[in-house]
């Protein structure tokens, strides 16, 4: 009885392995518009990309990147971190946490940090190009021993799949 447990186990587990690689993984890049809002009253405009591997239809890797500027401030982003997907139909939200550093410049001076991303958003289209309708992040900073929870960032922008 052990043995035919044993057996049918194996069986299931070999025949999933062979259904998971006949799934066609398609990496994702984005570019597009963000808004940036920096904690007390800091408002830029600029760019942010990224790119996704998926390993399954829901589970992936991103990487992230992205700029932000007003008035002699320059603000930018590099993180990556996992990120979740309904890859289902024409509408796919998905949501992410990203680690990663920050540069912030201003004035002459200048300073690297730590910064988290916590958000989602919604892809809409199918095939290989789509529209990131909106992604939406929770941005925290840490400078210099100084830790800001208050930032968030919007972005949209095209969206394609290869």
């Amino acid at each position: 009885m052990m043995r035919k447990f044993i057996g049918i186990a194996l069986f299931v587990c070999l025949f999933s392995f062979v259904v998971a690689a006949q799934e066609t993984l398609r990496p994702e890049v984005f570019g597009g518009y963000q808004f940036t809002h920096l904690d007390p009253s800091t408002n830029g405009n600029g760019w942010n990309g990224s790119a996704s591997m998926y390993f399954n239809n829901w589970f992936g890797v991103t990487g992230d990147f992205s700029g932000a500027y007003k008035s002699g401030l320059h603000f930018t982003t590099f993180t990556g971190g996992p990120v979740i997907s309904s890859h289902k139909g024409r509408i796919a939200p998905f949501a992410h946490a990203l680690f990663g550093g920050a540069h912030a410049s201003a004035g002459g001076f200048s300073d690297n940090g730590f910064v988290m991303l916590f958000g989602g958003g919604v892809d809409v289209g199918s095939g290989r190009l789509a529209m990131r309708l909106v992604q939406a992040d929770w941005l925290i900073t840490r400078f210099v021993g100084f830790t800001d929870k208050n930032n968030a960032r919007v972005s949209t922008g095209v969206l394609f799949r290869f």
